[in-house]
């Protein structure tokens, strides 16, 4: 199984040690990394997920970010938008994109806290449900 990253740039000292984790992760399941992109923010990730899931040689996809609670309810909006747009697209191309998005309402030590398990349960849930999808044929 061939899987792309795409993660968020914005909170890079978290999200780059997610994309580590979930090298490493791939790595230790067998699967290849075929891209690996970085978006300015959460928010910017559906288009570039539609463009890999179009690509030949990607059978999933991890997204990778974390939406840290500020002094608005920002985070909500951004966490269910994207959501429910890389929901969309797993449907719409039969494809798994998991869901490595920390967050909402997150403070920044919950963010570190979260790196390992997130990112490594993104690459989990790719490889699970592109397993489950070949099984149903």
């Amino acid at each position: 199984m061939n899987v792309a990253i795409v993660a968020s740039e914005f909170n890079a000292e978290v999200t780059s040690r997610m994309v580590a984790a979930a090298r490493e992760k791939a790595a230790k399941m067998g699967l290849g990394v075929e891209h690996s992109c970085r978006v300015p923010g959460a928010f910017d990730m559906p288009v570039v997920v539609d463009a890999l899931l179009r690509k030949g040689g990607v059978d999933g996809v991890v997204t990778l970010g974390a939406i840290i609670k500020g002094q608005t309810k920002h985070d909500e909006l951004i966490a269910h938008a994207v959501a429910g747009e890389l929901a969309g697209l797993a449907v719409k191309h039969r494809k798994p994109v998991s869901l490595g998005i920390t967050g909402p309402g997150m403070r920044e030590r919950q963010a570190y806290a979260r790196i390992r398990p997130a990112a490594e349960r993104a690459v989990e849930a790719v490889a699970a449900v592109h397993a489950e999808l070949e099984r149903i044929g």
